[in-house]
């Protein structure tokens, strides 16, 4: 199986091995292309979702990662197709960061890992009738939810 992670040039190696822990499934698809990580996620006290996923993304989950930012998933009818941002609460040093998506049958998983000053991701996946597993991890301390927001479908399958 392959697993993809795109990570920044800085410590790509220690990436690699430090986000193994955080990786949902062993299987990956590639993700859509990702902007710059310098957008404008807010500074006040809890992260607010920054709209990295693009137009028509809308949030339908979230979870806290302790006092250092948000995990958000986000949703589009328009393409049935999920999307994940870890949104840092202050922006500041580049710190190890990831935003990971994926479903359990068949095992598919799409991360992004690396060091951000401000956000990774975003990462997509098409889970139409499916339930997901979302995670977002800041400097060690990780949240999300396994087999969540599931698609109206996945009582069809």
């Amino acid at each position: 199986m392959i697993n993809i992670r795109r990570a920044s040039a800085i410590g790509a190696a220690a990436t690699a091995a430090a986000c193994a822990a955080a990786a949902l499934a062993p299987a990956a698809v590639a993700a859509e292309p990702t902007a710059h990580r310098s957008g404008t996620a807010s500074r006040a006290a809890a992260a607010q979702y920054n709209g990295a996923c693009g137009s028509g993304y809308s949030v339908v989950n979230s979870a806290q990662i302790g006092t250092k930012g948000t995990v958000f998933l986000t949703y589009s009818s328009a393409t049935g197709k999920n999307c994940v941002v870890t949104v840092r609460n202050a922006p500041g040093k580049a710190v190890h960061m990831t935003a990971s998506l994926g479903f359990a049958s068949p095992t598919t998983t799409v991360t992004d890992a690396g060091y951000y000053t401000t956000y990774a991701g975003p990462v997509y996946l098409d889970a139409r009738g499916l339930c997901v597993t979302w995670r977002g991890e800041i400097s060690g301390e990780v949240a999300g939810k396994n087999g969540t927001n599931c698609g109206s479908l996945a009582a069809k399958r």
